[in-house]
């Protein structure tokens, strides 16, 4: 079950004329997998990583509470991962690799030792939030930057609807008032941003009215929500987001009825491209949450799934999933969706050109 392709935005036709040379460079393979952030298990990178990054197959890594022990290892070990993508080998070593983790703040901060220490939630209830929320954007980026990371998978623009509630349990979100979601989230953005690390909003359209067991990693979900509800409530932080210049946005793997009655959110160009770039002017960097997550039980092997975020118009796609080293299994279905035309030429490039423009603006 598939859409039809996301056809390009003008932002893409455009990276692509000015990254045509670079791309020109790049076998299928390596097209494929500077699209593909990987995951892996464990405090020291697999040489198959280090190889693939090596060979100019890899466009990025996340790294998650497994990965990091202290602040030593974590710098030595993303100081392997830059060495491998500076190698004579890899024909876009003139791209930073995107390297990422949810410091979110709160309970969700995988650099135990770095800030913010406030949660979202904190932080929407004090006396300013805006404020607030400038301060924990600034820590954030001092922490990633300081061993080594450029993207922050943060803020959250959830809007929890009950106490206790999916984001509300884990205090991931700033409030119940969206006015006060969308001031919050972009005050992080631009702290985050004028620091040099990329922002991520998340979880487009939104998770604000999940229930406390409804996860996308674990079961599918949907959003029984009206299409004017989404776009007043839970679609208004993107605005501000999008005027606060935000890098990357990442989509949902709920499905939302009132806007694709079909597919979940990431799966579907209706949303992705009718809703955040179309409706809303998004022509930034889409990522997808984790292709692994047990919403996506149903779309098959891990390549599948993989194909279609990409088809339906995700740029990054962020491979994680219990096996070694998922991001091969993911390269190999763009690589064969690129070569079979299940992801139309221009478009492929175009989504990797905006992404390489992302990456050669970070350090």
């Amino acid at each position: 079950m598939q859409g039809a392709p996301a056809v390009p935005t003008g932002a893409q036709l455009a990276a692509l004329k000015s990254q045509a040379s670079e791309i020109a460079r790049l076998s299928p393979a390596q097209l494929a997998g500077q699209r593909v952030i990987y995951s892996f298990n464990g405090l020291t990178p697999p040489a198959s990583l280090l190889a693939a990054i090596s060979s100019g197959q890899v466009g990025g890594v996340i790294f998650f509470s497994f990965n990091i022990a202290s602040p030593a290892q974590f710098t030595s070990m993303i100081s392997q991962l830059k060495a491998a993508n500076a190698s004579p080998q890899n024909p876009a070593r003139g791209y930073p690799l995107l390297l990422m983790t949810d410091q979110e703040g709160g309970q969700v901060r995988r650099l135990p030792w770095a800030g913010p220490s406030l949660s979202e939630a904190e932080i929407g209830a004090s006396a300013n939030p805006s404020a607030a929320a400038a301060a924990a954007g600034a820590q954030a980026a001092q922490g990633l930057s300081a061993v080594g990371l450029n993207v922050d998978l943060a803020p959250v623009l959830d809007v929890y609807r009950q106490p206790g509630d999916f984001d509300d349990q884990y205090q991931r979100s700033y409030s119940m008032n969206p006015t006060v979601v969308a001031a919050a989230g972009a005050a992080y953005i631009r702290a985050q941003q004028g620091a040099g690390v990329a922002a991520t909003v998340k979880h487009f359209p939104g998770l604000g009215a999940a229930g406390a067991s409804q996860d996308t990693d674990n079961e599918p979900v949907q959003i029984s929500l009206p299409a004017s509800t989404l776009r007043t409530v839970d679609e208004a932080p993107y605005q501000a987001a999008i005027q606060a210049g935000v890098r990357l946005a990442m989509v949902s793997w709920a499905t939302y009825p009132a806007l694709d009655p079909r597919l979940p959110a990431g799966l579907s160009p209706t949303i992705i491209q009718g809703e955040l770039q179309d409706r809303l002017g998004f022509d930034g960097v889409t990522i997808t949450d984790a292709l692994g997550a047990g919403a996506l039980g149903a779309y098959g092997s891990l390549q599948n799934k993989t194909m279609l975020a990409a088809r339906a118009g995700m740029d990054a796609l962020l491979c994680t999933a219990t096996m070694p080293l998922p991001g091969s299994q993911c390269l190999a279905g763009l690589q064969q969706g690129y070569l079979d035309g299940a992801l139309p030429n221009t478009a492929f490039k175009a989504q990797l050109a905006q992404l390489l423009q992302l990456r050669a603006s970070l350090s």
